[in-house]
């Protein structure tokens, strides 16, 4: 019988095998880190898009939160000059309430009836003064309450004074001015 020896055949086999696994592995350890670096720069990217939006987001919002304050500034200096200019609109309607009110106090105070003070708050005038009698008391509230610039004549006090040796009646009276304009007292009268 003959002897063949394959043992070197079959140690080269082995040889190529491991050889072929060694490329086998390091092709595919090759891809493997391609592919995580492919997914590593993808990720990168995907993060580095993202941060710029969120940065034109961010600047977005601050100059959106700068308009926002540039119009409330707008709206408080809008408040302001429209208050003011409600102010000088009051003062303007309530120039001639004085003229008016002066002009119906002379005309509606009684020939016994001579006024100490008069004082105004807001609407609400307070008249202190002397009459001789209190018919001329209860006469000139008739004649407020017939105004169209005043209404609810209410008598406070009245008390017997001695003024320049005659004998007089000190009266505190409270009435309210109307916010009847000329327009409406023309038509009244009408």
């Amino acid at each position: 019988m003959i002897r063949i020896n394959l043992l070197p055949h079959r140690e080269l086999k082995r040889k190529a095998q491991q050889q072929q696994i060694a490329v086998l592995a390091g092709i595919i350890g090759f891809f493997g880190i391609a592919a995580i670096w492919i997914i590593n720069s993808m990720i990168a990217g995907a993060i580095d898009y993202q941060n710029g939006r969120n940065q034109y987001l961010s600047d977005q919002i601050a100059i959106l939160d700068k308009e926002i304050a540039e119009i409330q500034n707008i709206k408080a200096s809008t408040n302001e000059l429209l208050a003011r200019k409600q102010i000088v609109e009051s003062l303007q309607n309530s120039r001639s309430e004085v003229v008016h009110l002066m002009d119906q106090l002379a005309r509606l105070i009684p020939d016994g009836v001579y006024l100490q003070s008069l004082k105004q708050v807001n609407d609400d005038i307070n008249l202190i003064g002397f009459a001789q009698s209190n018919a001329w008391v209860s006469t000139l509230m008739r004649n407020l309450e017939s105004s169209p610039y005043l209404e609810s004549a209410l008598l406070i006090e009245i008390k017997a004074t001695t003024v320049n040796n005659a004998r007089q009646n000190e009266f505190n009276m409270k009435v309210k001015l109307t916010n009847a304009t000329s327009e409406d007292i023309h038509a009244e009268e009408m």
